[in-house]
């Protein structure tokens, strides 16, 4: 009975989420833009006060800053110290 009633709210999860879909993509894509911005903003010369704490995230990141520079309308790398065109 109960992996009835979690199957049942699960299939009305996903008929709920179906129409939104592209919408909730976008929203997450746009978050983790505005993201990988403050966490380079020092790099690209805007102040960042919290520099020292993003500093340990970059090895983790810039795996997805090549998709994120060329989304933003960067035809290279802004940064020097990064290269991964």
């Amino acid at each position: 009975m109960k992996e009835k009633l979690k199957r049942i709210i699960q299939l009305y999860d996903e008929m709920i989420r179906l129409p939104h879909k592209t919408e909730i993509a976008r929203e997450l894509r746009d978050e983790d833009d505005l993201f990988l911005l403050l966490l380079y903003s020092d790099m690209l010369g805007l102040p960042n006060p919290v520099f020292y704490y993003t500093l340990e995230l970059y090895p983790y990141i810039i795996e997805k800053f090549h998709g994120w520079h060329l989304r933003m309308g960067m035809e290279h790398s802004p940064l020097d110290g990064i290269r991964c065109c």
